[in-house]
């Protein structure tokens, strides 16, 4: 599909899969505006996502933060090509408020659907920041919910996971801990403050699925369950002594633990697989130790690193359209009106 100049398609891109309202509009790999309506304040008091809460603000955000991204941009809704919605993984009560929305759009504009798969969406964003993927990379995805390495040989057609986490996500690790810090609620970039402040060698703790005997089955799995409890013994450690806790310490060895995981096992898989370019996007790719660990490692390595600017590692629109946009131009067909939402969608599936 192609607009009525020749160029591009426009893509309108809807992102809803937690708490942040994300609507953004591309055409080809450029991003001409990015919105976003974020309910985490409401969630705050509870210390946790409530889904009925994020769906209601998704309910009411949705109008106007759709009307806010065309204003900025500057576009017409009649000049949008083609919807694309996230429809799963996520939440199920806030991916439905997106996808019914979307659905309205497309039969209302009689425009083509793409529900599109959140996570590689998540990698499918570095292409508005530093151009199209080589023809094979390597896409670390991490978040609140999600650990995924992936092998990106065409970001709309041809994605393989090759590991995922077992249990607790890097983020969700972040969070937990935060908790037993007793930081506020979201503890990630808490935790990550503190970090900066810390001896990230004060503390050894355990290196998750690093052991010889893991490399066969898991060599590019994650888990983070056992480190987060290793840091809840330790912490309880200190105070049965009746010490106190050193918060600092225990993030910047905690965080140290996360980074070193996910960038040795990221690491050791470009290598395998003889990919050049590595992308790492999603919420925790905003973590400032992975970054640094990613960067020098990277560079030890001779890999291209590229992550995406803070305001895109977060769920957004942008991410929506640009694979929306990738499977447009890759030819691929519409989705079904009655697509239905899948809060596990597996990494098998790019778009439904």
């Amino acid at each position: 599909m192609a607009d009525p100049t020749g160029g591009d398609p426009l893509v309108l891109g809807i992102e809803t899969s937690c708490d942040e309202t994300g609507v953004a509009l591309v055409r080809g790999d450029e991003l001409l505006f990015d919105a976003v309506a974020s309910s985490m304040d409401e969630h705050a008091r509870y210390g946790g996502i409530i889904p009925e809460v994020a769906s209601r603000a998704h309910l009411e955000a949705m109008v106007p933060t759709i009307r806010r991204a065309l204003g900025e941009a500057d576009v017409d809704l009649s000049e949008v090509d083609a919807i694309a919605v996230t429809a799963g993984p996520g939440l199920v009560g806030p991916l439905t408020i997106g996808a019914s929305a979307a659905k309205a759009l497309s039969i209302g504009l009689g425009k083509p659907l793409y529900g599109i798969n959140h996570v590689i969406g998540h990698a499918a964003v570095n292409q508005l920041v530093d151009g199209p993927f080589t023809e094979r990379s390597m896409a670390l995805v991490v978040s609140g919910g999600h650990s995924s390495l992936l092998l990106v040989d065409d970001i709309a057609t041809d994605v393989t996971e090759l590991g995922s986490t077992l249990d607790d996500a890097a983020g969700e690790a972040f969070d937990k801990v935060g908790r037993l810090l007793g930081l506020p609620y979201p503890g990630g970039p808490h935790v990550d403050r503190l970090a900066r402040e810390g001896d990230p060698e004060a503390i050894r703790f355990p290196r998750g699925l690093t052991a010889p005997k893991d490399q066969e089955k898991h060599a590019y799995d994650f888990s983070f369950s056992g480190l987060k409890t290793a840091v809840a013994r330790w912490v309880e450690s200190c105070v049965d002594a009746g010490r106190e806790v050193p918060v600092a310490d225990v993030a910047a060895s905690f965080a140290e633990a996360v980074a070193d995981v996910l960038t040795a096992k990221t690491i050791a898989a470009c290598r395998q697989h003889d990919v050049g370019t590595l992308v790492i996007g999603g919420g925790f790719s905003a973590n400032s130790q992975l970054r640094e660990m990613a960067a020098k490692r990277c560079a030890e390595a001779g890999i291209e690193l590229r992550i995406p600017p803070i305001r895109l590692c977060t769920d957004n629109g942008a991410m929506v359209a640009a694979l929306g946009s990738a499977v447009v131009r890759a030819g691929l067909p519409p989705s079904d009106l009655d697509i239905p939402v899948d809060s596990s969608m597996p990494l098998t599936t790019i778009t439904v």
